[in-house]
């Protein structure tokens, strides 16, 4: 079962600071620590395009239970039956993309297990926060199968070849407190208090100018899947800055800037 929740503005918003929602859907399937079957991410792929219809200002994606996303549901499963290549070419990959293309700035609030296609749709999110106690890694070899998801180009960019190696060969599992100091998320935070601290990164990223995030988001996504070289991506800056002069949350920035007041963003 997928969920969908728009969450109000913060009670502190300026009432003239256009939308501010953030639209939060929960994974919440929590006896099978939200693993995902073919229907499940039907669901989940139809619950974003319905989310991107309200025109929300940030998405946050969560997990119920004790875990964000164990991965591939496979009670049941025919491995003789199994075409995997489909399933994740025809399945998996596009959800990713629909995440990685989401129209307003995504967030991941992660714990527990957190691996396969669990990792990669916290992979699509643009900032990924983490339970001290989550856990991520590659246990695949012990189904004769291995990582997917874009979890061999997480673990080789950010941990190195020989780490990667060990994670995989081993089955090893790491704690978010330990993925964070690699370098592999952004932030670990005691369970208890990650969903509501993304709750309220994710308002406060609603009530800023996310057209200027999500430019950024384009420029780091060309980064991510071109490695550009320095000067090129200068030259795409460069070019980015200058259309976002002309939109009306820039003026605003710089009004309120020299007012010194708060300001009030448009947004996307």
């Amino acid at each position: 079962m997928i969920d969908l929740n728009f969450l109000p503005p913060a009670p502190d918003s300026a009432p003239n600071n256009l939308g501010g929602t953030v639209a939060e859907i929960v994974l919440n399937n929590p006896r099978s620590l939200n693993a995902l079957n073919s229907a499940d991410i039907a669901e989940l792929s139809a619950v974003l395009s319905r989310a991107a219809e309200e025109k929300p200002r940030a998405l946050l994606l969560r997990g119920e239970g004790k875990g964000f996303c164990a991965g591939r549901n496979i009670k049941g499963l025919d491995p003789r039956e199994d075409d995997a290549t489909a399933f994740l070419a025809t399945e998996v990959t596009p959800l990713l993309k629909q995440i990685d293309d989401f129209p307003a700035p995504t967030f991941a609030a992660v714990h527990g297990p957190c691996l396969g296609v669990g990792l990669g749709l916290a992979l699509a999110c643009d900032v990924v926060y983490v339970a001290e106690d989550a856990s991520f890694g590659s246990p695949f070899g012990n189904l004769g199968a291995t990582l997917d998801s874009g979890g061999h180009s997480l673990f080789v960019e950010r941990l190195g070849t020989h780490r990667t190696m060990d994670l995989i060969i081993t089955g090893e599992l790491i704690s978010g407190l330990e993925a964070v100091r690699a370098g592999l998320f952004s932030k670990a935070l005691p369970a208890a208090e990650l969903v509501e601290f993304s709750r309220e990164t994710a308002r406060r990223a609603a009530r800023g100018a996310t057209l200027s995030y999500l430019a950024s988001r384009a420029l780091v996504q060309d980064l991510r899947d071109h490695g550009v070289g320095l000067w090129s991506s200068v030259e795409a800056e460069n070019i980015v800055q200058g259309k976002l002069c002309s939109t009306e949350d820039y003026l605003e920035g710089f009004a309120a800037f020299n007012a010194k007041r708060t300001p009030h963003f448009k947004g996307a």
